[in-house]
């Protein structure tokens, strides 16, 4: 037993340094596309300090500077592969982070006080949205495939819907390319234009908050959107848009039971449906802070640095998601597709706007 310890120790010690080795070779890979984000980011500050100066205010904030001047970047340059690495990690891993900093500064009280009322209405929402979509894209002409996937798209999250959804319609590869592109450049758009359009219906910090959750895409774009109208719109806008991803688990089950009944096409989408996908560690590291908050469990001291920290890793997340749309994929798309997206995001806006009327937010 005493020999053994010595060699243990060296296999230990083996062990470690590969991962270090490892860890070390990623972070090497990562360094031109994270370099790339960091200058995208720098310029998206400069840049709402300018306007600051010009404007008394800035009317575009660096959440959504970065995630516009990223795209621009995208568009006229593409980066090369090795710019990829780092661009995925400031997207995601920083991201993940920015929202698990997050829970520090939620407080489950002030939801409560909407409660049950705003859950049916966020599901509501997402089978209405879906509904009408469905028909949208019916009625002119798209295939019964390509109208799911803009529907499932448009009512619950974007890219990541489609993505899930597509395998359990068995949808053509085209299909799911051509919904995704637009997707992608229009939700840029409505990060842009809904805090105006929160400003010119003079909604509050939690009406504009709701409506970004109930309306945009991705949950990073959730938090551009929602981020000029104050950390209140940030926190409830956060929320609501994860009981829509959380949707997406029953959306795909009733598809995968309404589709057809062969072997193959019933087991392989079941097998799909992954609890684990439909709410990642971050997820509940962001509900664990945020629970721990709400007790008043979490020291004051710690809010200010992480709620700092939890926007400067976001804006950096805002760049590299911006570094991943190309402007140019909309000429890709289609006029019908267009016209559907379009039609069905307007449909679901409106739809979220009475929802807002019906629990007397707006």
């Amino acid at each position: 037993m005493l020999r053994q310890k010595p060699i243990n120790w060296i296999c230990d010690l083996c062990g470690r340094t590969v991962l270090r080795m490892e860890a070390l070779h990623k972070l090497r890979a990562a360094g031109p596309g994270l370099a790339l984000t960091v200058v995208v980011t720098v310029c998206a500050v400069l840049l709402q300090e300018a306007e600051t100066r010009l404007l008394v205010r800035p009317w575009l904030e660096a959440l959504v500077l970065a995630i516009l001047s990223g795209a621009l970047v995208r568009t006229i340059w593409t980066p090369p592969r090795a710019f990829d690495p780092g661009i995925h990690f400031a997207a995601k891993t920083m991201l993940e982070l920015a929202i698990i900093l997050m829970g520090t500064t939620v407080s489950f009280g002030a939801i409560a006080a909407v409660g049950a009322p705003l859950m049916f209405s966020i599901v509501g929402t997402v089978f209405l949205a879906i509904a009408t979509s469905f028909l949208i894209g019916r009625l002119l002409g798209l295939p019964t495939k390509m109208a799911v996937l803009v529907a499932c798209g448009n009512a619950i999250c974007g890219n990541s819907a489609i993505a899930a959804v597509a395998p359990v319609i068995d949808a053509d590869g085209d299909d799911v390319a051509t919904a995704i592109a637009f997707t992608a450049v229009l939700g840029v758009v409505v990060v842009i234009g809904l805090p105006l359009a929160a400003h010119l219906l003079g909604l509050s910090s939690m009406a504009g908050g709701v409506l970004a959750g109930l309306t945009v895409y991705a949950v990073p774009q959730v938090l551009a959107a929602a981020g000029p109208m104050g950390s209140a719109a940030v926190q409830i806008g956060t929320l609501v848009k994860l009981v829509r991803v959380l949707m997406l688990g029953p959306i795909v089950t009733g598809l995968a039971l309404l589709g057809p009944k062969s072997a193959d096409s019933v087991a392989l989408p079941l097998k799909r449906i992954d609890p684990l996908h439909l709410l990642p560690p971050f997820i509940v590291g962001f509900l664990v802070l945020a629970s721990l908050n709400s007790a008043g469990l979490m020291p004051h001291a710690w809010i200010l640095p992480a709620q700092k920290a939890s926007l400067g890793l976001t804006i950096v997340a805002m760049a590299g998601l911006g570094l991943g749309v190309d402007l140019r994929s909309v000429r890709t798309a289609g006029p019908r597709v267009i016209l559907v997206v379009t039609a069905s995001l307007a449909v679901l806006s409106l739809t979220a706007l009475a929802m807002l009327h019906l629990l007397k937010l707006s």
